[in-house]
């Protein structure tokens, strides 16, 4: 089992940036996929950006693609969320997971792992 942490959110003014940081603890980290959704008032969780267990593939939702950047550490435990130039839109509660699966997947049902998300707002 992990156990996953959120931070780094906060609000942040349209064509801003913020970085969201991950800590995982528990089993190896390395094991995992990790992965970042978004919650919106009203709205579904949806996917946001994925990276395999080595870094080496990443994917994102195309409402995203070109502005964040999904990383990670494997010696600190930790993934992260780079967000550039956000935009009203991209408000919401943003949650880091863990799936074990080999392959990277954009379905939230493939993840066994949650972190308690973090609030991102960003003002026009």
């Amino acid at each position: 089992q992990v156990q996953l942490v959120e931070s780094g959110g906060g609000l942040v003014q349209a064509g801003g940036s913020l970085r969201l940081s991950c800590a995982a603890s528990g089993r190896i980290f390395s094991m995992y996929v990790m992965g970042w959704f978004r919650q919106a008032p009203g709205k579904e969780r949806e996917f946001v950006a994925t990276i395999s267990r080595s870094g080496g593939v990443t994917y994102y939702a195309d409402s995203v693609k070109g502005r964040f950047t999904i990383s990670r550490n494997n010696a600190e435990n930790t993934v992260y969320l780079q967000m550039n130039s956000l935009i009203p839109e991209d408000t919401a509660v943003y949650y880091c997971a863990a799936e074990t699966n080999l392959v990277p997947s954009r379905l939230r049902n493939d993840y066994d792992y949650w972190g308690q998300g973090t609030q991102v707002t960003v003002s026009s």
